[in-house]
């Protein structure tokens, strides 16, 4: 079965936590974490800027890098309520990513999304994804980081709510 793959610990020259798509032939190492049964829509959404600056608000640290947990940020993350077209829409633009890094078939994916040696496609994919997801969580375009953040945080406090309200 095809399953996203994600580094446990990330440099912070990166912009994007460098998540991969893969199938069966590959074994995961314990130096990765990853989301089995895996479709391209879950890593177009894990792989979009909403989901990293989330990562930046919520996961550990290593030194200056970042150290991505299940628990903390994958868990606690809120996704967006989509159509099937608007997923249709997202994996279009996942899957071009994923086809413009077979192009750079001489970069490792840490070479790929370090910020200085990131390819001008990749980073237009990228944000050509980026703004897809974005209009998944609400139609206003977020200003930045912190936009995006607060409107997650408070996402995440309406799903604590209705939550407590079930059990109680």
């Amino acid at each position: 079965e095809d399953f996203l793959i994600i580094p446990r610990h990330s440099s912070s020259n990166r912009p994007y936590i460098p998540v991969g798509f893969l199938d069966e032939n590959y074994i995961a190492l314990d130096s990765c974490q990853i989301i089995a049964d895996a479709t391209l829509y879950d890593f177009a959404i894990m792989t979009s800027v909403i989901h990293n600056d989330w990562m930046r608000t919520t996961c550990g640290r290593l030194g200056e890098g970042y150290r991505y947990s299940n628990t903390l940020v994958y868990n606690n993350f809120v996704w967006p309520k989509t159509s099937a077209k608007q997923k249709q829409e997202v994996e279009k633009l996942a899957q071009n990513i994923l086809d413009i890094r077979e192009t750079h078939f001489n970069m490792t994916l840490g070479q790929m999304y370090n910020n200085t040696t990131m390819p001008q496609d990749l980073k237009d994919a990228h944000h050509a994804l980026d703004l897809a997801v974005d209009a998944l969580y609400r139609t206003k375009p977020f200003e930045d980081a912190n936009d995006r953040i607060e409107h997650l945080f408070s996402l995440y406090e309406q799903a604590i709510a209705a939550e407590s309200n079930l059990k109680g």
